[in-house]
């Protein structure tokens, strides 16, 4: 597999914001559209991390134009808050990717607000981000990208336990937050497009690659790597159908700034399955077509994270 990275145009003058920026891939996202001039806003949960990532991609990106913000994607109040000091400094953004996320914790938390921690954090904090920053948004004509997984390949919604409170699987819970992310994603540009919103918005996914997603995270009840990290780490390094972490970043890349953006394809690896490769974009899995099914998750999303979502 390749870490080539792929040309980028450049984006001087443009505003950017980032989920997830501050390791793994987001990071090395992070460090391209500074290096294509953009400025990039990184809102984190952790300050230190945060200040560390930017230290990263000023040695290599010198003059990178960065901004830290403060942001908990499970917990409505912070989302909020942050979006509230975006909307205050008045100026447009031309880019938002939606790239953080949590996997698979050993058992089923919550969030600040009482919502299972997956689908409350990949989804729902997503959601009331669009939602608290659609001014900016529309203002600057933006491109959204939304990153979901391989994993929305076979998931669905389950409508008759959303919150996983009957029944907890970690990875089905999962599965069913990134459906329920790319629904939401594809109604966004529906919405856009019908109520001239002049918002664009696409899908990604980065394939498979060793990323921190099922690292040890102590934080989630995970003291120790997955074996499954173990595995992807291996491969990866062997270079057996897998992505790297940087080659991982390719398709949210490509998403974000090609010049013939579509809503009916996702962007990810051409290599087999999907796994890995250099970007393209590819047919969307069969639980992101439904049209009724996307309305009905924007309906109850808009509900469940408290935004209106109208213009």
């Amino acid at each position: 597999m390749t870490d080539t990275d792929i040309p980028l145009p450049s984006l001087a003058g443009r505003r950017a914001v980032l989920t997830g920026g501050s390791d793994g891939m987001g990071l090395v996202i992070a460090e391209r559209l500074a290096a294509a001039g953009a400025e990039v806003v990184l809102p984190v949960r952790n300050r230190a991390k945060g200040d560390r990532a930017v230290q990263t991609i000023r040695e290599r990106v010198p003059g990178a134009r960065l901004e830290l913000g403060d942001l908990d994607l499970s917990s409505l109040a912070s989302i909020a808050a942050f979006g509230a000091a975006l909307r205050a400094d008045g100026r447009p953004l031309h880019l938002l990717i939606n790239n953080a996320g949590v996997m698979t914790p050993p058992e089923r938390q919550t969030t600040a607000d009482g919502v299972e921690l997956q689908f409350g954090t990949n989804h729902l904090g997503h959601v009331a981000l669009v939602g608290h920053l659609l001014p900016q948004l529309r203002a600057g004509g933006a491109r959204v990208v939304t990153q979901v997984s391989i994993a929305a390949r076979s998931g669905r919604i389950d409508w008759d336990d959303l919150q996983a409170e009957r029944s907890y699987d970690g990875q089905r819970v999962y599965a069913q937050s990134k459906v329920a992310l790319g629904l939401f994603a594809r109604e966004l540009d529906h919405r856009s497009r019908s109520g001239d919103w002049g918002i664009t918005s696409v899908l990604s996914h980065p394939g498979v690659a060793p990323t921190n997603l099922l690292a040890a995270r102590p934080e989630i009840g995970r003291a120790t790597d997955t074996p499954e990290i173990r595995t992807i780490r291996w491969l990866s390094r062997h270079g057996i159908l897998l992505g790297t972490v940087r080659s991982a970043a390719q398709p949210a890349l490509l998403a974000a700034t090609t010049t013939t953006p579509r809503s009916d394809v996702l962007y990810g690896p051409r290599g087999p399955l999907h796994l890995g490769g250099a970007p393209a974009a590819h047919g969307l899995y069969r639980p992101l077509r439904d049209t009724d099914e996307a309305a009905r998750v924007w309906e109850e999303s808009r509900r469940l994270a408290g935004v209106s979502l109208t213009v």
